[in-house]
């Protein structure tokens, strides 16, 4: 007659597994870093390089802000109680800009580097105006090469360019306006070290100029300001 175990004999059968051993937990153990899967494929192998990162993370500064003031660029529209000469309405200059100018001088936009026309733009002579109104902001003479993606100026015509504290998007920078209308025209660097007489980079958006070689709006009195 077949009997069943006693509940203690069933106990004492019991089968305890074995803890697994640390190479064996290491195999089955599931990857709980879920950041190196946002990681290049460069970063996760044996061999990564120590540039890599950083030309990614270059690449990604240059593209971000005007990516990002593209899309919310009305968000960094406000300037302050500041006032202007030329007080055009919205509605007034949608009437005198493209779509696109628009965007960058009223509404603070960015382009993209590089796409401007007037980035490797190096004339003898002539006047960069504001595209929208026009006022005479930079001399050909002020311009000079410096690979950023923009026009770049180390100087201004005296007064035209009205200068702004910018702390858009988590950063600290400086704006520079049209004087006459408040165009958004970019913003300015400082100890860069470029060989300029000022060691200043006016990073400037090419829609919000406009070239002429007629140098005549440029008023006497700067003329010699700026001979001094």
């Amino acid at each position: 007659m077949f009997r069943y175990p006693k509940r203690s004999s069933v106990q004492h059968l019991r089968i305890h597994p074995r803890r697994p051993t640390s190479n064996l937990s290491r195999q089955l153990a599931p990857n709980r870093t879920p950041f190196r899967l946002g990681l290049p494929r460069f970063a996760a192998g044996r061999r990564s390089s120590p540039t890599r990162p950083k030309a990614v993370l270059s690449s990604s500064i240059l593209t971000i802000p005007f990516l990002t003031a593209a899309r919310f660029s009305s968000s960094n529209k406000n300037t302050g109680n500041m006032e202007f000469p030329d007080k055009r309405t919205d509605e007034e200059w949608q009437m005198v800009l493209t779509q696109e100018q628009f965007r960058i001088l009223r509404n603070k936009g960015t382009e993209p580097p590089g796409s401007g026309k007037y980035d490797k733009h190096a004339p003898s002579s002539g006047i960069y105006e504001c595209a929208g109104c026009g006022s005479p902001l930079y001399k050909a003479a002020h311009k000079f090469s410096s690979g950023c993606g923009w026009p770049a100026y180390f100087d201004s015509i005296p007064g035209a360019v009205t200068r702004k504290e910018d702390r858009s998007f988590g950063m600290n920078r400086t704006e520079i306006l049209c004087s006459n209308c408040g165009g958004h025209l970019g913003h300015v660097f400082k100890g860069e070290g470029y060989r300029t007489p000022t060691d200043e980079r006016h990073c400037v958006n090419s829609i919000s100029l406009r070239f002429t070689e007629d140098e005549s709006k440029v008023k006497e009195g700067d003329k010699k300001e700026e001979g001094k």
